[in-house]
Parts: C-alpha cells; sequence; structure tokens
C-alpha cells in the first residue's frame, strides 16, 4: 500500500482521481494507467479509444483486456493494481501518517530509480515535488500536508518553534516502551469556558494521560494544541495562553488530588513539568499561540510493580452532579482507557482479573529495556575533526580571506549567542529565511556588533554590470543580510512574508537569480568561498524555500565542494541529509556536523580562526592628547578607508602566536618584493634589534609641510606628492602617515573607484568620532593615490565640513600621491605645497640602501630576489634590471601556457599603469584544475618565472587575489625579451583570441576596461600625461616597430573579440583615416561605430575622416580643377552635416562612466568638437575659393567681388566671364553649390557666438589648475580661427568708397554697418563679447568700443533693436569699470531708464537672457531703503525667474558639465559705483594671474582684504535649505548658494550673510558665513 502513498513526479498528479474507480471517466483511466503504472501511450490510447471508463475496468478480467489487444503482461500488471486500488478504497482509504524522512527513505526503496529525480539543470525550482492538491483522494492525504518536527522527547529545547498547520506524527500504542507514545488534546477556547474550567481540563487530561503511562509503563507525551480529529489528526493549531505560570500552579496542585498519596511522589518524579513551544505561520512570523507538551517517563526504579489509580470529578447519572470517581488508565493502542469506566461490574471485574499481572509483565519489560539502553555504547564522535578539516580545507586554521555566505532559518533567543562566531568570520552574505531576525533573532544579534545592510532578493534583479551591484549595495565592504521570506513589520506587500507555496510562486525567481549572481565567477573565486548552512530546525518539506536556495547554491557552485551544513542535531541532520539526497542525488554527511552543540561548534571555528593582525582594541587620537576608543562596527561605517590607529599592530593575538617569526618574514618578503606596504612594515622597523625605516630624502620635506597645521585657513588643504611610478612615492607618503598618527587622524583611500562624496561622509565621520559639538578637531590626514578629480573630492569635504560650523580652521589634509612622468615639472606648475621624488636615489639614500640589504641578509635567505627593493638599491639601473630578466625568462618556451600567461602580464603591466589579472584566471590559465585545496600553487607552475611576479589583495571590484609583475621596469623589460620570440602585434593577437580572459571570473569587467584601454586610451597632456598621441602607446609601438598592417589586424581582431563596443571600430577608422589615408575603409568603420552607439564623438570621427579626405584632396591638387573644386565642396558638405550631428548629439551625451577607472580622469566636459571642425572645414574650403583665379586676392576687385558672393550679394551667375571657358567652369561648380556657399559666413558667424556665450557665461565645473585644458586650447584655436575669418570677410577700403557712391544718401546707414563691422573685428559686436572685454582689453581699447557703441545708439533713432540696446547699457557698465571718470558714460538713472523702456518691449518671456540679467546689475534693491523706493524694485524677482527661466531654456543641456559664471558684484556704493566687476575686485586688469585663479576657484578669495573692502557681506536667511534675502515691503529674493555644501543640512533656520554675485542664471551667494558662529 505504501506505493500509492508515493509521489515522484509532480507532472502525475495534474488530474485529480475521485476514490472509488467506478467515478472514474475514460481520461482519469488513461491518466492513471500512463503515469500511475506506466503503462505504454499506445496501449493507453487503445484503450481510451475503445471509451474504457472506471465503471468497465472494475468488471474486466485480464482475458478481456487481451482482447481488447493489449500484451499479457501489462494485461496482469492493470488487474492486479484495480485489486489492490479497491482493497485500499474500500477500507476507507486509511492515511499512512509516515514521518516525512520516512516517506523520502522508503520512496528511494520501494521505487525504482529513475522515479525519483533530481532538480532540474536551469531551474532552482523543485521540478518533482511531493505536494499536490489532491482533496477528493484520501490515498495522497498524508503526501500533501506537511510534517513537523516533535520536540525530543524529555528535554526542555527552548529553540523548538511549530508551524501553524503542520501536522504531528500519528497518535500509535506502546511499542518498546522507551518510544514515547503521543496524545493530542484541544483545551476550550476563553470564549467558551472560563480560564478555571480551562485550566480544570488540562490537569484532567494530563493526569489521565499520565496514569494511563505509568500503568503501561511507557514513555509518553500529550500535546495540547494539537487536533484529535479524522482527517485533521495531529494538525497544530496552538492555543493563546495569557499566564504560563497559571499552568504550572494548575499542575503542582493538582497532581497530590489526582493520585493516591502513596504514589504522589512516584508521580512527582516520573511527571515533567509542562513545556510551552511558540507556534510560527507558515511564513515564519511568530504567531501568539503555544502548544503546551506534558512528557511522562515512568522508570522501573520510581514505578517498581505499583499499579496507579487516580481519582476524578466524573458527573453520576444517577445523582447527576460531579462525584470523586476511582480511574484506573492504561494504553489501549493509540488512545488511554478506564478500565473502571464500564457500568457493568461483571466486565469491570474480568478486566482486574489479570491486571496486576499485566502491569507486573510490563514492568519487567520496561526494566529489560532500560537495561539493554544503558549496555549500548555511545556512538564513535569524531565531528570535531572532521569540522575542522571543513572550515579549514586542511590547513592548521581558518582563512580570514574567505568569503563566507550563510544560509541559515530562525534562531532560538536562547541560542543566538552561540553564533557569535559568525562575527568573527568575514561575512560576505547572509541568506535569511527568518522574517523575524532583524528584530529578536541572528541578524539582530550581529548588527550590535557588526555592520550590515538589510537587503532582498529582487535588490539583485539588475541588468547592471558586477561592478555596479558591487558599488551600489556595498558589497565585499559590508555584511549583505538577504532576507529570502521578506520581513515582518513591512509595508509594501513585495517584502512581507510568504508561505512556502506562495514563496515557490512569487519569490523563488529572484532566489535563483540571486544566488546566481551571488556565486558566479564574476563575483566570488570558487576557492575563496565558504556556504555555511545553519539549521536550527528540521526541514521536513521537500519544497521548502530553504531547501530551494540550497539546491540552486548547489547547482551554480556545480557540487557540495564548498558547503558546510552545521545540524542543531540527529533529527534535523537526518531529514536534511534525505531530502537532499532526493533532490540532488548526492550524500551530504560528510558536508554535515549534527552530533556537536551549537556551543561547541562555535568555541571549535573561533579556536580555529588564523590569530588576529589587528590591535582588538584600537584608539584614535582626540584632543588634548586624549584618545578614543574606534569600535569595529563604527569602523566598517567608513568602508573606503583603512584607517591608520596611534596603537596599530600593537597588542597582536599574532605577536603572541608560534607563527609569528615566519609571518614577519613574509611581511618583509612581500613589501621588499615588491608588494603594496603595510603598517606592519614600519611597526617591525622600530622594535629593538631593527634597523629603522629608510627615510627618503624627501621625507623632512613632506613632514614640514604638513605638520604646521595652524598655518591653514581652509577646512581642507591639499598636498601634492609627485612621484615616478615605482620609485617608491605612496611608501613615502606612508611613512609620514605612520608618524603622525598620534597628532592626525590618518587614513588611507583604498577604495580607488570610491565615490567623492561617500568618501567626503566616511572622512567627516571619521573627524567628528567620539567629538562632543563643543569640542576641537583633531584633523584627518587623507592619502589618495593618483586621485581622479582632486578637486572635486576637495570641494565635496568642504561643503559637509560646513556642516561642523568652523570653516576656517583646518578639518582635512589631502595628502595626493600622484604619479606622472615629470615630477619636476609637475611640481614646478602645481598651485598646491608640492614635493616630487624622482627614480633617482642620492649618495646617502644609497648608502641606507645598502645597508637595508646587510640587514635583510641576517633574516632572509636570498635577499638578492627581492627585485623591487634591488631595482632602488641599484639606483634603478637599467642595465641591472636587463640582466636580472634576461637571466630568469633564459629560456622560456613561450608556446607553454607560462609563456602565455608571462605575456599577457607584461602586455598590460608595460602599457596600462596599475593593471593586473586575477589569481584564479591566471591559474585556470596554467592549467591548476583543483585550486580549492591548494595542492598546486601558482609559485610552483610559474616557477622560476614567480620570481618576477607577486599576488595580492584588490578591494576597487570586490575584494580577491590579483597578480601582476613586481615592478613596471621589469614588465617593460620581460616585454622586450619576449619580443624576439613573438611581435607586439601577436601577443595582443593572442590576448583577444584567448576566450578564458572572456569568461566568467573574478575581476572580468576590470580585465575587459583594461585590455580596451590598452588598445584606445591615448595619451593627452591634460591628464598628466608626458605627450600628445594620436593613438594608444601600444598602437603607436606596433606603428613605429611593426607596420600599419599590424594595426590594422590588432584593431580588426578587437572589433570581433568586443562585438559590442563602439570606441574599437571608431579608433580603426581612425587609423584608416590618419596612417593609411584609406578614407573609404575609415568611413565604412567609422558607419560601424556609430551603428552601435550614437553620440558626438563618435558622429565627430565621420565628420573627421570626410575632413581628412578634403584636407588630403587640396594637398593632392596642385593645379585646381573644376572637378576637384566640386570633389572638395560634395566632401566639405558631407563633413559639415556629420560636425551638425555631432553638435546636435551633444546635447545629450552620457557622461563619463563612473565605473570605468581609466577614463575617470578625463573630465566631464561638454563635447564642442563638432563645432570646431565645422570651422576648420569652412576654415580650409575658403582658402580653396580665395585661391580659384576668378577670385585673385590680389586685385581687389576680385576680392571684393567674392565677400560679396559669400554673403549672398551676388549671386554666382553674375560671376561669368564668357570670355574665359576656364572660369566659366569653376563658375558652374559654384552654381551647382551656391547654397552650401553662402551659408558659410552665417554658420560661421552662429558658431563664434556660442563660443563667445559658451566661455563667457558658463565656467567648467571641475577645472584643472595645474594643466592645460581642453578649454584653454579650444579658446585658442577659436580666436586664431576668428583672426583668419576677419581678414577674409574685411571691406576693403575701396568696397566701402564704392558702397559710398552707389548710395550717397545711405552714408549713415552706411557708417553705422562700418562701426558693426568694427566690432565684431574687435569681437565686441555682442553682450558676451563685451563683458570678455573686461579681462581682453585695455582701457584704450574698451573707450573706442564704447564710442562705436555710442554712435551706433545716437543714430538709430527708434529703429534700435533692443539686443543692440542692452549692448549698450553693458557698453556703459564696462567701461565704468575699468574708467568710471569717463565723461562719455550715461548716468545711471539714464541707464535704468533705457533699461525699463527694453522691458516693456519684450517683456518677461523673452529669450535675452542678458536683458534680465542686466536687471539684476541695475535694479537690485538696496537694504534699508524706505518703502517708497523699493516700490521701482518690485519687479525685481520677476527679473530673477525670468532669467532663470530663458537661461534654462538656451543652455540647459550644457549644466551637467560646466556652470553659471559671475562677472560681476554687489558691492559697498551707489549707482553703477556698486557693480564691482571680478577683475576690480582682485585688484587686476587684463586677465587673471594663476594665483588668483586659484584662490577664485578654492573660495579663498573671499577672505583676501582687497576683496572684502570693496564687496558688501549682506545679510539673509537660510529656511529649508534655501537662501534668502529679506527687504522691507515684504521683498523677499530667492538667492542661490555657489556651493550646494555652503548650506548646512537639516533645514535649520538660520541667519546668514554673503557676498553676492550675479550670474545670467541669476543671483548667487558666496563666502557664506553663518551670523551666529
Amino acid at each position: 500500500m505504501l506505493k500509492y502513498n508515493l509521489i515522484s513526479k509532480q507532472t502525475e498528479y495534474n488530474v485529480a482521481l475521485p476514490l472509488l474507480i467506478e467515478d472514474w471517466t475514460k481520461e482519469h483511466v488513461k491518466h492513471w494507467l500512463m503515469t500511475r503504472l506506466k503503462i505504454g501511450e499506445h496501449v493507453a490510447q487503445k484503450l481510451f479509444d475503445d471509451e474504457l471508463s472506471g465503471a468497465c475496468l472494475v468488471s474486466f478480467e485480464k482475458q478481456d483486456l487481451i482482447d481488447l489487444g493489449v500484451p499479457r503482461a501489462p494485461a496482469m500488471q492493470i488487474i492486479r493494481e484495480v485489486k489492490k486500488y479497491r482493497i485500499h478504497s474500500e477500507s476507507g482509504g486509511a492515511t499512512y501518517e509516515l514521518h516525512k524522512g520516512e516517506l523520502l527513505s522508503a520512496e528511494r526503496k520501494e521505487l525504482p530509480d529513475e522515479s525519483v529525480e533530481t532538480v532540474s539543470v536551469d531551474s532552482g525550482i523543485l521540478s518533482q515535488s511531493l505536494h499536490t492538491e489532491h482533496t477528493n483522494d484520501a490515498l495522497f492525504l498524508q503526501t500533501i500536508r506537511p510534517i513537523g518536527q516533535i520536540r525530543p522527547f524529555d528535554k526542555c529545547s527552548p529553540f523548538i518553534f511549530y508551524k501553524n498547520n503542520d501536522f504531528l506524527p500519528a497518535a500509535a500504542g506502546p511499542s518498546n516502551l522507551l518510544d514515547p507514545v503521543h496524545e493530542y488534546q484541544l483545551l476550550p477556547s476563553a470564549t467558551e469556558v472560563s480560564e478555571r474550567e480551562i485550566l480544570y481540563e488540562f490537569s484532567k487530561e494530563v493526569f489521565s494521560f499520565a496514569a494511563s503511562c505509568l500503568n503501561s509503563r511507557t514513555n509518553g507525551t500529550i500535546h495540547f494544541g494539537v487536533k484529535d480529529e479524522g482527517q485533521a489528526h495531529g494538525q497544530i493549531i496552538g492555543h493563546k495562553i495569557t499566564s504560563f505560570s497559571k499552568y504550572t500552579q494548575a499542575f503542582e496542585s493538582d497532581l497530590s488530588e489526582y493520585f493516591e498519596e502513596k504514589h504522589i511522589n512516584t508521580a512527582r518524579m516520573c511527571i515533567r513539568p509542562p513545556v510551552f513551544i511558540q507556534v510560527q505561520s507558515q511564513d515564519g512570523s511568530s504567531l501568539d499561540k503555544w502548544v503546551i507538551e506534558v512528557d511522562v517517563v515512568p522508570t522501573y526504579s520510581e514505578t517498581q510493580d505499583n499499579v496507579f489509580y487516580t481519582l476524578l470529578n466524573i458527573a453520576s447519572t444517577e445523582k447527576k452532579e460531579q462525584c470523586k470517581t476511582e480511574c484506573l488508565f492504561v494504553r489501549d493502542g493509540p488512545r488511554s482507557i478506564n478500565i473502571l469506566s464500564d457500568s457493568n461490574p461483571r466486565i469491570v471485574q474480568e478486566k482486574m482479573k489479570g491486571i496486576n499481572d499485566k502491569v507486573s509483565c510490563w514492568a519487567s519489560a520496561r526494566k529489560l529495556a532500560e537495561e539493554n539502553e544503558h549496555k549500548t555504547p555511545p556512538p564513535c564522535n569524531h565531528e570535531g575533526q572532521r569540522l575542522k578539516q571543513l572550515i579549514t580545507r586542511g590547513r592548521d586554521s581558518f582563512q580570514n580571506s574567505l568569503q563566507v555566505i550563510v544560509v541559515t532559518d530562525k534562531c532560538h533567543s536562547s541560542q543566538v549567542e552561540h553564533l557569535d562566531f559568525l562575527k568573527e568570520m568575514k561575512l560576505f552574505a547572509v541568506l535569511e529565511f527568518d522574517p523575524e531576525s532583524h528584530v529578536n533573532g541572528t541578524c539582530s544579534f550581529y548588527r550590535k556588533d557588526r555592520i550590515a545592510n538589510l537587503h532582498f532578493p529582487h535588490m539583485y534583479r539588475t541588468q547592471d554590470s558586477a561592478s555596479v551591484v558591487i558599488k551600489n549595495l556595498n558589497l565585499f565592504k559590508q555584511t549583505s543580510w538577504i532576507f529570502c521570506n521578506g520581513r515582518v513589520n513591512e509595508e509594501d506587500d513585495q517584502e512581507k512574508p510568504l508561505t512556502p507555496s506562495e514563496w515557490l510562486k512569487k519569490r523563488s525567481g529572484d532566489i535563483n537569480n540571486m544566488i546566481s549572481f551571488l556565486c558566479s565567477p564574476d563575483l566570488l573565486q570558487k576557492q575563496g568561498l565558504l556556504v555555511l548552512v545553519i539549521l536550527h530546525s528540521a526541514v521536513t518539506d521537500i519544497s521548502s524555500p530553504i531547501l530551494e536556495a540550497f539546491c540552486a547554491i548547489y547547482r551554480t557552485l556545480e557540487g557540495a565542494d564548498n558547503m558546510l551544513c552545521i545540524c542543531k542535531d540527529s533529527t534535523v541532520f537526518n531529514h536534511w541529509k534525505n531530502l537532499v539526497e532526493c533532490r540532488c542525488k548526492e550524500d551530504i554527511t560528510n558536508k554535515c556536523i549534527y552530533q556537536l552543540s551549537l556551543f561547541e561548534v562555535s568555541s571549535t571555528i573561533k579556536r580555529l580562526k588564523e590569530p588576529q593582525k589587528q590591535s582588538s582594541v584600537r584608539f584614535l587620537p582626540s584632543t588634548g592628547a586624549s584618545s578614543v576608543l574606534l569600535a569595529k562596527k563604527d569602523e566598517e561605517l567608513m568602508p573606503d578607508l583603512d584607517i591608520l590607529c596611534e596603537n596599530e599592530c600593537e597588542n597582536t593575538e599574532i605577536e603572541s602566536n608560534n607563527s609569528f617569526q615566519e609571518f614577519v618574514k613574509e611581511t618583509e618578503e612581500h613589501f621588499y618584493r615588491g608588494g603594496q606596504i603595510s603598517w606592519w612594515n614600519f611597526y617591525l622597523s622600530e622594535q629593538p634589534g631593527c634597523l629603522p625605516f629608510i627615510k627618503r630624502d624627501k621625507y623632512g620635506d613632506l613632514y614640514e609641510l604638513i605638520t604646521p597645521v595652524q598655518a591653514y585657513t581652509s577646512p581642507c588643504a591639499v598636498i601634492n606628492l609627485f612621484h615616478h611610478p615605482g620609485c617608491g612615492g605612496t611608501t613615502l607618503a606612508m611613512h609620514v602617515l605612520w608618524n603622525l598618527r598620534s597628532k592626525f587622524r590618518c587614513a588611507v583611500v583604498k577604495n580607488q573607484m570610491a565615490a567623492n562624496k561617500e568618501i567626503a561622509v566616511q572622512v567627516l565621520n571619521l573627524l567628528t568620532y567620539g567629538k562632543h559639538e563643543q569640542s576641537g578637531n583633531t584633523p584627518v590626514l587623507l592619502l589618495v593615490d593618483n586621485w581622479y578629480d582632486l578637486e572635486d573630492l576637495k570641494q565635496c569635504i568642504i561643503n559637509i565640513a560646513n556642516v561642523r560650523k568652523q570653516p576656517n580652521n583646518l578639518m582635512v589634509m589631502i595628502l595626493n600621491c600622484e604619479r606622472v612622468p615629470f615630477p619636476e615639472v609637475s611640481s614646478r606648475n602645481s598651485c598646491y605645497p608640492n614635493v616630487f621624488i624622482i627614480n633617482k636615489l642620492s649618495d646617502k639614500e644609497q648608502g641606507l640602501f645598502s645597508q637595508k640589504l646587510k640587514e635583510l641578509k641576517d633574516y632572509h635567505k636570498t635577499p638578492e630576489t627581492f627585485y623591487a627593493f634591488m631595482i632602488m638599491k641599484n639606483n634603478f639601473s637599467e642595465a641591472y634590471i636587463t640582466d636580472m630578466v634576461s637571466n630568469i625568462i633564459k629560456g622560456l618556451d613561450t608556446t607553454t601556457q607560462q609563456g602565455t600567461l608571462l605575456s599577457f602580464l607584461a602586455l598590460l603591466n608595460t602599457y596600462v599603469n596599475g593593471s593586473y589579472m586575477s589569481l584564479s584566471l591566471c591559474e585556470d590559465l596554467v592549467g591548476i584544475r583543483n585550486p580549492l585545496w591548494k595542492q598546486e600553487t601558482l609559485d610552483d607552475k610559474m616557477s622560476p618565472y614567480s620570481a618576477l611576479l607577486i599576488t595580492f589583495t584588490v578591494e576597487e571590484h570586490g575584494t580577491y587575489q590579483a597578480v601582476r609583475f613586481l615592478h613596471q621596469m621589469i614588465a617593460e623589460n620581460c616585454l622586450r625579451v619576449l619580443k624576439h620570440s613573438f611581435s607586439l602585434a601577436e601577443m595582443t593577437i593572442n590576448l583577444l583570441h584567448c576566450d578564458k580572459l572572456y569568461k566568467s571570473c573574478m575581476g572580468k569587467d576590470f580585465l575587459v576596461q583594461t585590455i580596451q584601454s590598452m588598445l584606445i586610451t591615448r595619451q593627452r597632456k591634460e591628464q598628466g600625461d608626458d605627450k600628445d598621441t594620436k593613438f594608444s602607446p601600444l598602437i603607436e609601438d606596433i606603428r613605429e616597430n611593426e607596420g600599419l598592417d599590424q594595426i590594422k589586424e590588432v584593431l580588426e581582431k578587437a572589433t570581433v573579440r568586443f562585438d559590442r563596443s563602439a570606441t574599437l571600430p571608431q579608433a580603426l577608422a581612425r587609423h584608416f583615416c590618419l596612417n593609411e589615408k584609406d578614407f573609404q575603409s575609415a568611413l565604412k568603420w567609422a558607419l560601424v561605430a556609430q551603428s552601435k552607439k550614437s553620440n558626438s564623438y563618435i558622429a565627430d570621427t565621420v565628420g573627421q575622416v570626410y575632413k581628412c579626405q578634403l584636407k588630403q584632396e587640396i594637398e593632392d591638387s596642385e593645379d585646381r580643377t573644376a572637378e576637384s573644386l566640386d570633389t572638395c565642396l560634395q566632401l566639405a558638405c558631407k563633413a559639415v552635416s556629420a560636425f551638425q550631428e555631432s553638435q546636435d548629439l551633444a546635447r545629450n551625451d552620457e557622461q563619463v562612466d563612473p565605473f570605468d577607472r581609466y577614463n575617470r580622469k578625463r573630465q566631464n566636459s561638454y563635447n564642442t568638437s563638432g563645432y570646431l571642425g565645422v570651422t576648420e572645414v569652412i576654415m580650409m574650403l575658403l582658402d580653396v575659393i580665395k585661391a580659384l583665379p576668378i577670385f585673385n586676392v590680389r586685385d581687389y576687385h576680385k576680392r571684393d567681388k567674392l565677400i560679396q558672393f559669400l554673403r549672398g550679394q551676388h549671386p554666382a551667375n553674375s560671376l561669368h566671364d564668357h570670355s574665359d571657358t576656364t572660369s566659366s567652369r569653376f563658375v558652374a561648380v559654384l552654381v551647382s553649390h551656391e547654397r552650401f556657399l553662402v551659408s558659410l559666413k552665417p554658420k560661421l558667424k552662429e558658431i563664434f557666438s556660442f563660443f563667445e556665450n559658451y566661455f563667457t557665461y558658463l565656467r567648467p565645473r571641475h577645472v584643472l589648475l595645474e594643466k592645460e585644458t581642453v578649454n584653454e586650447r579650444n579658446k585658442r584655436k577659436v580666436s586664431e580661427h576668428f583672426k583668419k575669418y576677419m581678414e577674409i570677410f574685411r571691406l576693403s577700403k575701396e568696397e566701402k568708397m564704392s558702397e559710398r557712391a552707389r548710395n550717397p544718401k545711405l552714408s549713415l546707414q552706411q557708417a553705422i554697418e562700418d562701426q558693426r563691422r568694427d566690432l565684431e573685428m574687435k569681437q565686441a559686436d555682442s553682450f558676451a563679447g563685451l563683458l570678455q572685454c573686461l579681462t581682453q582689453k585695455t582701457v584704450k581699447e574698451i573707450e573706442d568700443i564704447f564710442m562705436k557703441w555710442k554712435f551706433i545708439f545716437d543714430n538709430s533713432g527708434g529703429r534700435l533693436p533692443t539686443s543692440d540696446r542692452v549692448n549698450f547699457i553693458l557698453a556703459n557698465i564696462v567701461l565704468h569699470s575699468l574708467n568710471p571718470h569717463s565723461r562719455q558714460l550715461k548716468k545711471y538713472e539714464e541707464l535704468v531708464d533705457l533699461l525699463n523702456e527694453a522691458l516693456q518691449m519684450e517683456g518677461t518671456h523673452s529669450n535675452l537672457t542678458e536683458l534680465y540679467y542686466l536687471s539684476m546689475l541695475l535694479m537690485w534693491p538696496s537694504q534699508g531703503q524706505s518703502p517708497e523706493s523699493i516700490a521701482a524694485y518690485k519687479n525685481i524677482s520677476i527679473y530673477i525667474t525670468s532669467a532663470k527661466k530663458s537661461f534654462y531654456r538656451r543652455f540647459s543641456y550644457m549644466f551637467p558639465t560646466r556652470s553659471a559664471l559671475a562677472h560681476f558684484f554687489l558691492g559697498k556704493s551707489n549707482g553703477l559705483k556698486r557693480i564691482v566687476a571680478k577683475v576690480n575686485s582682485s585688484g587686476e586688469q587684463g586677465g587673471h594671474s594663476r594665483t588668483m585663479h586659484h584662490l577664485w576657484q578654492s573660495g579663498a578669495a573671499w577672505y583676501e582684504p582687497e576683496v572684502q573692502m570693496k564687496l558688501l557681506r549682506i545679510r539673509g536667511k537660510s529656511e529649508n535649505g534655501d537662501l534668502y534675502i529679506n527687504y522691507s515691503g515684504n521683498l523677499k529674493l530667492l538667492v542661490r548658494p555657489a556651493y550646494l555644501g555652503d548650506i548646512r543640512s537639516g533645514c535649520s533656520c538660520e541667519d546668514v550673510s554673503f557676498y553676492l554675485g550675479f550670474t545670467m542664471e541669476g543671483p548667487v551667494a558666496y563666502g557664506i558665513t553663518y551670523v551666529n558662529n
């Protein structure tokens, strides 16, 4: 019958069969034959076609089936199975109460192997389930209800929970007397009866059951809160209990009333007090319901041969009242019966005849059972050794570097303290299946001392790269505690706990995706991962969520090699083992620990941990030579900082360990071989008997730059340390930090990919740690290495530092180690205090290195192999490095795996600074197949070449081990040697062809970036390189040494490997264009790039191809023909079109990817190359046209003809010279392109106007003060093009005289036009041009410009456009700024009147931003004015709004990269005198010095006395994060802070003061201070 209770495939139960076969349809019969009996489909289909129903089937004999064509064997099987089924159904459908573990083990014995299937390969979801809905079929009842784990008998086990609606095993009679019998009862509810009646019922049932167990001498447990009726028999319901003590008191007080006095002590010894077990809901959350259990243990020593009678209050049928009645209870099967309850005395007497003999027999059996139990030896327990083996992987200790993923369920609060070993591990993630864990469970316990981020599985459901997810979720930095079945108290339904059936439908997919991500080789190295499954309660459901998670991990990791399961006890283990074996077809016994208590497990793991190399108690310096304790949890809140404490490396576990000397040797060897220096190197050098750490000559200079803290007035100061790569720059900086650790709070930014804002927040936390608001600060000394945006980092720190209300005190000093090709040059150009060191030692330093080598020889066998140290000791001698590399790699077979790996690393380390490959990838490349147990290491496999390599820890893209060359100079020389066997191109192609590099592995994103950067990243001076190159250094070297064909092959292979990349076909297009002059191929690849990604840079490349082809066409055609002119015009037209597309696309360009390490230093900037491209093409084309015979520039008449033609004043047809056929052909070409040619001058004018606005109204958000920027270079180019443009289109004197002669009546209008042309030549014909005059023109030049504008204004009458009126007003302001005493100036009131007229004409919705800008300059009210005078300024707030809106409409697409620039500030005087130009406020005219420019950019200018003397500091108010100025008359003006961080967080309403600047976007507040400070 058992076979009918077993289900192996979910698909078998798609149809619910009626209980009686007679009720089956032909569909039921077919389904039953195929799925249950495995009858062939053709047989089942034949019977289906013959209309075989259930009613027919029960009447058939074997021969009937044979007659229908059924073969004999299936016919016999069908008849027998029908008979079995009918016997079972007619017996009432009795259910088989099998425990789930028994069910599975029986299933494996009863069914053939193929009927039990494991998890499918493409899903973590249960593919075959024991749970299906068969509500009408009692035969399958047991398989559809989950069986709960019963509390271990006669044990308190406070960490047991019951699940609501789970089932306990069916009650049964006594077996071996030691296995307990069970009885289930439901007490009345409090709504039905009183509490007293409930307690009476409880006592009566307890002692009746107890008496039956005592007499039958069997162990037993009675359970209250569990149903005992029909199909619900054993169902856990639970009771609401208001007081445990009342039940305990009722138990204690009533016991003596139920038993005879002589047996009371025996009963008290054998009946255990009640145990209360909490009931949970199916989703894992706690319910306010309990199951009460009482155990009975009738030991022979207590019961002997006694018979136990009880006294119960039983209603009398005659007297109809309660009376004490003697009872004798014994066990009868699953029930207790009272032998004395029969009303017939004769029957009672008959039953009592043999009772004493029966009890005596039971007692003897009990005695024998107890004796046999004591004789059974306890099983041998070697689990401590197994735990050690699994947790250490065969080593002596548990490695701190292991990343641990924990999978766990609900832990009882009494056991949580034994999970303290989790706090000692490097927990990567915890997959939590207890929805209350964060309230009172494991998560809550862990977060008391450690940081854990609370996540949900769906947060890992993303299309982003692994690097993005790592960054967003802080993976590797802080533990991710993932609630796999939701959390209680969540408002969002998506995050609430679910029942197992709902979980499978709604959440299992997210779990699978999450586990696929967490366990993928992209994220974690398999050999560095441990999956720890901790089970506190039995898993009995084959579709349990925690089992589904286990199977998903098992599938992703391809087995259980990385797993360790810790089960609470053997019962939990047996269930787990059986379920896993059923699902995964693997016995995991040797991966499980189940005989050790959680306390023993915890103690063993903690004993096995590697000795700590960090002080257990860490201190930070504080004010007044005091210290503060840095808690581990608080340190984890600053994950991007490596914090150097006062007592760093002191009193550590490793120092008192036997392995300390070995640790010292390894630490020194790692550093001197070329590894990153650690704080231990400095600490060990200070120990007795050791030479001090080598102090470089520049140590004192750097120390003195940092230590005078009082010399710095800014909250954040910057010091640069410029150095050659590999010459000890970072080591010098860390040496200084080490010796300043008691004066500063020192930290190193260890994550190069961290965002500036995040670092600033963490630095502020370090600054203020352990401080009160009133106490002073101990400054932070922050070391950054080659930081990508130092100015932005500084500004972020300043902004956040303002929250501390002490902006004039030094809070943070940034020490930036900058690797540069020419440290001396960088030092000279730097505006920051700086020190530089080069790859050349002084005589003193060489002596110190020689002494250090002698010391190393005393402690190390072969210090001569510490090659990074030896390179410096030999003063970076190229000859030494060449000899050393040649000797080591002599005889290297480059075709082997070792040769391949060496060539890859040499290539990457030579051409990409800071590059590396993950250790796991290197192991894979050299054929190390099973690195989990480290039977073979990379050092062994790569010997002797491993002497040139070093392994180190990477933290930018997750934490893992990586490999690189010891020194870049070693990599370069190694590559030089390898080039004797391979060319650079061949090595690069091998790199591109190696599939293993691009499969899933740790750091794959970074490796792909590295390889692409090696192929495409050009050198740029603005980014610190020594020169500008057209291609990457690798491509340049291939071009120089191996030829153009090799470049073509390399880049074409790269486009195949990185088929989604647009930059590689772009680079290939540039190669064909610039190197090979193959413009057709160049255009093809440029268009391929554009099809992959359309942005302004790629569109610009298309334009550049046409431009280069045009340039080549011009150079190749010495004698211009009409055909070549036509070709030039066609190419120019296409180039202009492509560049204009680039202009349009630039508005929507993506910003630099923050996760792209090699492009982070490229400043975000608006791409203006499209505008420059158009300008250059037009200028080239104008040169061609000027050189045509029909436009001889030496002939003024012809030259004027050219200008008039380009202006559209003369049609091309008028240029025909019928006497000259050659000229006619040229004219014909010009006629065909006339529309394009006439558009050239307006295009140029529009572009120059764009650049005027671009450079004048806006400034870059991030300015590189120490390097020439693209911005400056473009400015210079535009200026040169403009000069050339004016030379071409400037009218000759003859043309001017000719025009006057032709139109004598238009002489005044002509004079005005002449003035306009002169202004255009001086770049003063626009508002932006006039603003530029403030810094680019002398006073005399400005006076001349003003007089021209005055002439235009005076002679235009009422026809003057609003833009000219605005320009004239500004001309007055500019001249007044530089020469306030000029007599030509109009009065302030006159200018205001002119402005009001213009405002009346334009209204408040114009795009003429300049108009509203002037309204701010001239109409800004003064504080303290009377209400009457305020009326004149009542519209100022409207004009400010209009300025913002029009500015946004015109320039919003540039906001991500540029911000509005202030040219004027509010001064202390009245009228025009209070409009103070920026140049005047700093006391400089004709341009800013580099120093003053730095002061403006850094914000230090506001503390300059000259600035403070001229500018007005006005009072305002901060409200809800905004700034306002209040004037009398209820005038309230909103002002934008120049830097968002100048306003404190918290929306505090405070009085502030600031300087007011005027930008096109509106008024801006600078130098904000809080009045109450």
